[in-house]
């Protein structure tokens, strides 16, 4: 599992000149902050690194090369925005105008976040400089162009054998690959990259989307290096493996069409096994926006609320099939009545009642009856089916199937009603109890991929040795007579109020 920081776009050189400091300062804060989240949400990575590091300049410089040196780089012209105002070229989104497709009057010159396509300056309608809002005039100039229309035929052919991917995904895909591919300019006026490892372009750099994707290739070597098994990468780039590309809907290009073009170009590497990729996730209703300060920043969100509730909203919320919304009175439900009512309270009710009547061990049961059988076989059935979805990456499913498996324990727990025969009939009410935990124990595991924290503790809870991942994908039950601790509650019941302030303070914010 790797990813890293992209620290070459030109967000990073914008947000520089705000803040009058230099990009590698700018690139480096965010990385640190993008670690320290990453830790506090229970997201870990083999490696996270970095597009700043000399080990990724000398991977992209390797593959640049050899594309070139194939003839799958070429040289032409290009017209480009300059700025008589600034004196200078204007990089892809330090133009902005309205985009020609959607009339959206925020697009940039590389893309459009409103409807997704990518862009080029002379595109855009009422063009203007980001910076002093002058009209840029159009002006030639030298570049180096990925010569994409030598792929199109192989692409096409691998993207039909693609029945696994997600409709969104091949259907965006299948639209650029009828349209036609133009090659595309993978070097730029700027002085903030990797430099062009050949002759004559000393003030260009290779252009950040070119070399971005390459990060997965580079991370991998600097993680076999870490590793002191220099070699070790290439069986994840030239074994058997199934490789899986993790995005958002406005990235799908660059990772079914250019990424695999590249690798096709350069030869020896497996081609990418899918790409799931999300549509968007939006915000109150309205488009995420960082600019405008219409977001939920993460470290302001853990300072006041737990993160695998956050984790819980967003993939039972997940934009998997299309445009998702988050709001915040229905976060706030979710977790009353999802993670607090049906999951926290049946681990609570039988463990604390477990803790009372059998001093604090796991009960003995006597014969499981076919009512419990049936439970039992619905955990197993459960951890089969969640174990297939999260392979086809369908996480939304994943979690209803879970919550399914935990409603059914909660209407066996009624229908056992143990609080009531543990006097007349406890055998009746041990079993009961037993086959409670161990659906308990099953929905622990179940759920550790999107509750981590929450899960971690239960499994200590019950008694179990080590950590909860050394575990692995099965069904632990705990023994007779097994020791548990006292339970706390896993998770916190949210006055519903509060949503409607964490509201008003997200409109307070965007207006400021």
């Amino acid at each position: 599992m790797v990813s890293g920081s992209d620290q070459h776009g030109t967000p990073i050189t914008i947000q520089a000149e705000l803040e009058k400091t230099t990009p590698d300062a700018i690139a480096n804060k965010y990385h640190q902050q993008f670690r320290e989240s990453w830790g506090k949400l229970g997201i870990s990575f083999d490696i996270f690194t970095s597009t700043g590091t000399a080990n990724h300049t000398t991977v992209t410089q390797e593959i640049f090369l050899s594309l070139y040196d194939k003839g799958y780089i070429t040289r032409d012209t290009m017209v480009l925005p300059f700025c008589p105002t600034c004196q200078r070229y204007l990089p892809d989104r330090y133009v902005e105008g309205t985009c020609p497709f959607c009339d959206s009057t925020k697009a940039r010159g590389d893309q459009c976040d409103n409807c997704g396509k990518p862009l080029n300056f002379i595109d855009l309608k009422t063009p203007r400089c980001r910076a002093c809002k002058t009209v840029p005039q159009a002006q030639e100039t030298e570049h180096l162009f990925l010569k994409l229309s030598a792929f199109r035929d192989s692409l096409m052919g691998w993207v039909k054998e693609q029945k696994h991917w997600r409709n969104n995904v091949l259907n965006f895909t299948y639209r650029y690959l009828e349209e036609g591919l133009k090659d595309r300019a993978i070097t730029r006026d700027i002085s903030w990259g990797i430099p062009v490892p050949i002759p004559g372009y000393e003030n260009k750099r290779i252009y950040v989307w070119f070399e971005a994707v390459i990060g997965y290739l580079s991370a991998s070597k600097e993680w076999a290096q870490a590793t002191g098994i220099p070699d070790s990468w290439q069986r994840f780039w030239q074994g058997d493996v199934k490789s899986y590309y993790f995005i958002g809907k406005d990235n799908i290009p660059f990772h079914t069409i250019i990424w695999p073009a590249m690798i096709l170009g350069y030869g020896g590497l497996k081609l990418p096994y899918d790409v799931p990729a999300n549509e968007f996730l939006n915000l109150e209703g309205e488009k995420l926006s960082t600019s405008r300060n219409w977001a939920v920043w993460a470290p302001d969100f853990l300072e006041r609320y737990g993160a695998d509730p956050l984790r819980y909203y967003l993939s039972a919320n997940m934009p998997e099939t299309g445009d998702a919304d988050f709001s915040w009175s229905d976060f706030f439900k979710r977790n009353n009545n999802e993670l607090v009512a049906t999951y926290g309270n049946l681990v609570h009710r039988v463990l604390t009642f477990t803790w009372r009547k059998f001093d604090g061990k796991i009960p003995a049961p006597g014969e499981i009856d076919e009512r419990s059988l049936l439970l039992q076989e619905k955990a197993r059935e459960t951890l089969e089916r969640v174990d297939k979805l999260l392979s086809e990456c369908h996480f939304r499913e994943s979690v209803r199937a879970i919550m399914s498996l935990a409603q059914e324990a909660n209407r066996y727990l009624d229908d056992k009603s143990p609080w009531k025969t543990i006097n007349e009939e406890p055998v009746s009410a041990a079993t009961a109890l037993f086959v409670s935990i161990g659906v308990i124990s099953a929905l622990k595991t179940l759920l550790y991929p999107f509750l981590p924290f929450s899960s971690g503790r239960l499994h200590t809870n019950l008694g179990f040795q080590g950590k909860i991942e050394d575990q692995g994908w099965n069904i632990a039950i705990p023994e007779p007579g097994q020791r548990f601790e006292f339970p706390a509650p896993l998770f916190t019941k949210l006055n519903e109020g509060g949503a409607i302030e964490e509201k008003e303070k997200l409109i307070a914010l965007s207006r400021s």
